[in-house]
């Protein structure tokens, strides 16, 4: 079976890393670390991921514009994208459906079982 590709875009790069490290260790995905919201499109077409993990906030340019920019692509916009934001606590992202413009969002701290579970479900496994 092959690994699944994950981009993981977030402007702390701690959080990247762990990502990387808690997804990597299940033996499922290979993990691409991207701390710039201004290169993560760029990432998305060079990486071609199954799956991007993409931070609502950054400096710059945000989650949402990124993501705007991954849906108007023909080669990417069959990518499922889920947001983190520290914006919403866990409560309130239960509370919402946890949807941010027809995406899932996980709120941060992700607990990585739950992440697990989410990049899971979007793959359809």
């Amino acid at each position: 079976m092959s690994k699944k590709k994950i981009l993981a875009v977030d402007d702390e790069p701690n959080l990247t890393h762990s990502l990387r490290r808690t997804l990597t260790a299940t033996g499922k995905y290979e993990v691409r670390e991207e701390n710039s919201g201004a290169c993560a499109y760029k990432s998305a077409l060079e990486f071609q991921p199954d799956i991007i993990i993409l931070d609502v906030m950054m400096p710059g340019i945000g989650g949402g514009a990124i993501a705007e920019k991954i849906q108007d692509n023909d080669n990417l916009k069959h990518i499922p994208i889920v947001f983190l934001t520290g914006i919403l606590e866990q409560q309130e992202v239960e509370s919402t459906g946890s949807n941010i413009s027809c995406h899932t969002f996980l709120a941060k701290p992700v607990n990585p079982d739950d992440l697990i579970t989410c990049i899971e479900k979007k793959l359809g496994k």
